[in-house]
């Protein structure tokens, strides 16, 4: 018996990466990262090509990689947090796996971000402001597609691991 896709979707910093290797860990199942295949694919960092093809140059590029790795059969994918902008994508996500949504109190995210370098949306002078922009925005998108949405906070990314499989392996979804 084939197992579904999982595919996990949220803000950037909320765990969506770590989780979803100890998902793929935990249940054997191959883990992709869309940010790191649109960096093997592009032989560039997501930085860079924020810079030289901005941000519409980036989702294309990101679109291409969720719908290719969508199809593939019982995959753990964490997407990009701006991942869900694109209809396309969120039709290919919810409909081709279980979309998880991980969320994350503000002052968390802020104490994830605080040193962060390597994200072009954060590298501005309020990253409070801009966080609580994208959270607005994006919120009711991962709400659209999310068949479950657990919060990604204090516990440990193995506790919350454990929790996803649980919910899962409790609806017969695995």
């Amino acid at each position: 018996m084939s197992r579904p896709n999982i595919f996990l979707v949220g803000l950037m910093a909320v765990g969506k990466s770590t989780v979803g290797r100890l998902l793929s860990e935990q249940l054997s199942m191959p883990f992709y990262d869309s940010d790191h295949e649109i960096e093997e694919r592009a032989g560039a960092e997501v930085a860079w090509i924020f810079d030289v093809e901005g941000e519409e140059g980036f989702r294309d590029r990101e679109e291409h990689v969720i719908d290719d790795i969508s199809r593939l059969d019982g995959v753990v994918l964490a997407t990009g947090g701006g991942a869900v902008k694109r209809e396309a994508n969120r039709k290919h996500l919810s409909q081709r796996g279980v979309v998880i949504h991980l969320d994350c109190p503000m002052d968390r995210l802020l104490a994830r971000t605080r040193r962060d370098k390597k994200r072009p949306l954060l590298q501005g002078d309020d990253r409070e402001q801009v966080l609580t922009r994208l959270m607005c925005e994006r919120g009711p998108l991962y709400a659209e597609i999310a068949d479950y949405r657990f919060i990604s906070d204090e516990r440990s990314a193995k506790n919350l691991t454990r929790q996803i499989i649980s919910a899962l392996k409790k609806d017969e979804v695995l």
